[in-house]
């Protein structure tokens, strides 16, 4: 029986495959988007009826295909060469590994459990791919509860004046 460890290829030797294979794939042009500004580049698939690239002629671009699909060892991997987990709270950091596994915080979680999730993963040593900007999470965690105490004060002092 093979071992876990062993199993898990190395994410540099991964990360130079998926270059190389990159390499050999042509750019998938949107087809006329040469000859028109009009069209963007962008692939789509071609659906004319009388489309040469349809029908795959001779002289025209390639088209995209279950051929040219990437390796699958390196399939799914961000390009640091972390497989990426969405976590949208603290418990979710308990089933990442630090070694293969990178977490993306999802938008929606606001900027103190930001804060949390982020000093979790920093003692965890988990990488963040999508982590808080210049501000330190403590500060931001503080400024956050900071915040919270002022607007309480302010609606309690507001309650009081229109009593009186």
């Amino acid at each position: 029986m093979r071992n876990k460890a062993s199993e898990k290829p190395n994410q540099k030797r991964v990360l130079a495959l998926r270059e190389r294979h990159k390499a050999k794939k042509p750019c998938f042009k949107r087809e006329e988007s040469w000859r028109y500004k009009r069209v963007s580049q962008i692939w789509r698939k071609p659906d004319g009826v009388d489309s040469k690239m349809r029908k795959k002629k001779k002289g025209w671009p390639k088209s995209a295909e279950i051929g040219f699909r990437g390796p699958k060892v390196a399939r799914g991997l961000h390009p640091s060469g972390y497989v990426e987990v969405p976590v949208r709270t603290v418990d979710d950091l308990g089933s990442v590994d630090p070694n293969t596994q990178a977490i993306r915080i999802a938008h929606t979680v606001g900027m103190r459990k930001r804060a949390e999730i982020s000093l979790r993963a920093s003692e965890r040593g988990v990488h963040i791919l999508n982590p808080l900007s210049e501000e330190k999470p403590e500060e931001a965690a503080e400024e956050g509860t900071a915040k919270e105490i002022e607007a309480e004060d302010e609606t309690k002092e507001t309650e009081e004046e229109t009593k009186n």
